[in-house]
Parts: C-alpha cells; sequence; structure tokens
C-alpha cells in the first residue's frame, strides 16, 4: 500500500481517451462505499463525462481548473450540510476514495478545490457549479475531480524527502523515535 501511494500524483494532463464504463461502475461503487460520520453520507456525487460541460466546468474558478477540459470525466462532490455537521469532512474522505480508485484502475486524476473558491470577481466557484448543473440551492459542492488517462508521468515520492519533522511521539515537540 505504501508503494500505492508513493506512486500516487496529482494528473493534470489526460489522453483523449474515454473511460470504459466498467471503470466508470468501480469508481461510483468506490465513492458510494465512502466511510462518512454516523455512516449518515451527506455526500452525492454528479459523474460528468459530456465535453461541453466539462469546458464549462474548467472555467468553474480564477485558477486551477483549466485542465479539466482534457480530462475524461470529472466527478464534481456535493453534500447536504443538513444531513450531518462534518459534511466538509466526509465530502473530503469520498474525494479521496475517489482519487485513489482512480490510482488503482491506472487512471491520473486531480483534485479541484470548489468550497470557498471564487469563479470571478462577484460570484463564486460553488454558485457558477451550481448554477450550470442546477444543483439544489441546499447543498454545498466541495470539490471536483478530474479522471482521465495519463499524460504524464511523474516521478513517485522519495520516501527520504517525507516531511518526517512534522511526526511526533506522545505530544507535540517530541521527535518521533524510530
Amino acid at each position: 500500500m505504501l508503494e500505492f501511494l508513493r506512486k500516487r500524483r496529482s494528473i493534470r494532463k489526460y489522453k483523449e481517451r474515454a473511460i470504459e464504463q466498467e471503470k466508470v461502475e468501480q469508481l461510483i461503487k468506490a465513492v458510494l462505499l465512502s466511510p462518512s460520520s454516523r455512516s449518515l453520507r451527506p455526500w452525492e456525487f454528479i459523474f460528468v463525462d459530456d465535453r461541453e460541460i466539462l469546458i464549462k466546468l474548467s472555467k468553474s474558478k480564477e485558477h486551477g481548473a483549466a485542465f479539466l477540459k482534457n480530462a475524461a470525466l470529472g466527478v464534481v462532490i456535493i453534500a447536504d450540510p443538513e444531513k450531518c455537521d462534518v459534511w466538509v469532512e466526509d465530502s473530503s474522505i469520498a474525494s479521496i476514495i475517489l482519487q485513489l480508485m482512480a490510482e488503482s484502475l491506472n487512471l491520473g486524476s486531480c483534485w479541484i478545490q470548489i468550497r470557498k473558491r471564487w469563479h470571478g470577481s462577484f460570484t463564486t466557484a460553488e454558485d457558477y457549479v451550481k448554477g450550470l448543473l442546477d444543483i439544489p440551492e441546499k447543498y454545498r459542492v466541495q470539490s471536483i475531480i478530474a479522471i482521465g488517462y495519463p499524460n504524464e508521468n511523474k516521478a513517485p515520492y522519495e520516501y527520504a524527502e517525507l516531511q518526517y519533522g512534522k511526526i511526533y511521539q506522545n505530544s507535540f515537540g517530541y521527535p518521533y523515535n524510530k
């Protein structure tokens, strides 16, 4: 599992290739199996493979979403805050579960933060996405996960470069003793 995590990188360049339906169904099952606080499952998911919608979603925020226009799939992670007070955490867990499942299927992915980001000077990224996808007002938009076949190779992380100084033992400030 460590090698799997070491290898997973954010991919922003994708091949012009559709994702097979069997793989999409596995991605769907993975997000629906995501853990949530008290099993309340406040999250819901919009799987977008329509090129025109992906292009519009790629303009959802000022910076950091343009690559979505070339992805085969964008998964919009939304949640109902009335169902659970920790919807942010639950939808974040679902987002990373989706990315890990994509990696296991040899697909690349990248998180696009929507919550608390701006589309432009007067519109939030969340409001833009809600309007584009007809998302009811009560829902919140956490993220969009871009997914596709990678068209870039990134080297795995090196264990020696991990920030071990951020690990403490028993109390803050006490370096972990190997």
